[in-house]
C-alpha cells in the first residue's frame, strides 16, 4: 500500500481531530485515531508509533506542510492538541509548498497529452490550475472561465463522485422545480456530468428502476444508504448522450431530423460551434445557412433554439416548429 497515501490519511485524521472542539484529544487519542483510520483503509496496515505521530504534527505545523495554528493545552502533566480557530482545516488552505511542486510536475506530464484526441480537456485544466494556486508566480489573472460563484450543490460534487466509484447506495432529498414538497429517494449513481454551468448526477432510482438525473442544485441532501448498489445499468454514458443536448433522454424518444435556417449574421458563430455534433450543412447562401442535425428532441434542444433568437428559424419538423412558435407566442403575451 502506497506509503504517500497513508500519510494523507493521516494528515486528514489529524486534520479531523484537531478541529474538533467537542473533545481533547491527547497524544494518545490521536495515535489511536490515526491507526484506527489505516487499518480501516488497509486491514493489513501495522499503524504507526508515536514518533512518526510527531513527526507528522510537526510537518503540519512547518511552512512546507500547512503552518496549521495548533495549540498544546497542558491539561496537569498531560497535553491535549486543538487548533486555536475550530474553522481552519488542512482542506481549506492553500497548497502546501510539497504540493504545489507536485501539481507542477502533474502538470508537466499531462502538457504531454495536449492536441491528443480525447485529451482536449487538457488544454483548459492546465491554464485553470495554474491560475487557481499560482503555480508560477503570476501577479493578475490572465484567463477567465465561466463560473457562478453563486451556484448552490457544488458541495455534492466530491461525495457523489465517492459514491459512484465505491458504488455506494444513498438517500437523496430533491425539491423539484414542478414539485411543492421534498422528496426522498433511495439512488444509485453512476455518472456526473456538467450541462450550462449546472451540475447533474444520473443513476437509478429504487422506486422504478429507471435512470433518471438530479440537479446538484436542487438536492437539500443526501446520506450514505445501507443497501446494495444496484450495478445492473450497463451503459457506456459517451454514446448515452451522443443523440442528445444536454442531460435529459425521455425514455420514448426516437432520433429525428431537424433542419434549421440561421442568419447570415448568425451563420459563422453555428459553424464555428455547431449545435450538435451531427451538424450538417445543407445550403450556404447570401439568404442564411440552412443545416439540420439528428437528434433526440427533449426540453434542453428547445430551449437552445430559442436562445438564438431571431437569428435561428427552424424549418422542419413540424411538431418542433409548432412547439418553438408556441413558446415564442407565449413569450409575446408576456408582454
Amino acid at each position: 500500500m502506497a506509503t504517500n497515501k497513508h500519510a494523507t490519511i493521516r494528515y486528514n485524521t489529524l486534520d479531523r481531530c484537531f478541529s474538533n472542539p467537542g473533545k481533547r484529544y491527547y497524544i494518545e487519542d490521536l495515535l489511536d485515531a490515526c491507526n484506527e483510520a489505516l487499518f480501516e483503509y488497509d486491514p493489513d496496515s501495522n499503524g504507526i508509533k508515536r514518533r512518526q505521530l510527531f513527526e507528522d504534527i510537526k510537518f503540519m505545523e512547518s511552512i512546507q506542510g500547512w503552518n496549521i495554528p495548533l495549540d498544546k493545552i497542558k491539561d496537569g502533566r498531560r497535553v491535549y492538541y486543538r487548533y486555536k480557530e475550530s474553522s481552519f482545516s488542512i482542506n481549506n488552505s492553500p497548497l502546501n509548498e510539497m504540493e504545489a511542486e507536485k501539481l507542477k510536475s502533474a502538470m508537466l506530464v499531462l502538457n504531454r497529452f495536449k492536441g491528443l484526441p480525447q485529451f482536449e480537456w487538457v488544454n483548459e485544466l492546465i491554464p485553470k490550475l495554474d491560475q487557481t494556486f499560482n503555480l508560477y508566480g503570476t501577479d493578475h489573472n490572465i484567463i477567465s472561465f465561466e463560473t457562478n460563484d453563486f451556484l448552490k450543490g457544488t458541495e455534492y460534487i466530491t461525495p457523489l463522485f465517492n459514491a459512484i466509484r465505491n458504488r455506494q447506495s444513498l438517500r437523496i432529498d430533491y425539491q423539484s422545480f414542478k414539485r411543492d414538497k421534498l422528496t426522498s429517494k433511495i439512488f444509485y449513481p453512476y455518472h456526473l456530468k456538467e450541462y450550462n454551468n449546472r451540475w447533474f448526477v444520473l443513476g437509478l432510482e429504487k422506486e422504478n428502476n429507471k435512470i433518471t438525473n438530479y440537479a446538484l442544485d436542487r438536492i437539500q441532501d443526501l446520506e450514505e444508504f445501507n443497501d446494495k448498489y444496484n450495478d445492473s445499468l450497463n451503459l457506456d454514458f459517451n454514446e448515452f448522450f451522443e443523440d442528445i443536448i444536454g442531460v435529459s433522454k425521455p425514455y420514448d424518444g426516437q432520433l429525428i431530423k431537424i433542419e434549421m435556417m440561421a442568419t447570415k449574421e448568425l451563420a459563422p458563430y453555428i459553424k464555428t460551434k455547431p449545435i450538435h455534433g451531427s451538424q450538417r450543412r445543407i445550403s450556404d447562401d447570401e439568404s442564411g445557412f440552412t443545416f439540420m442535425i439528428e437528434v433526440i428532441p427533449n426540453f434542453e434542444l428547445i430551449r437552445l433554439i430559442l436562445s438564438f433568437g431571431a437569428g435561428l428559424t427552424v424549418i422542419s419538423p413540424l411538431n418542433i416548429r409548432d412547439e418553438v412558435i408556441g413558446l415564442l407566442n407565449t413569450n409575446l403575451n408576456n408582454y
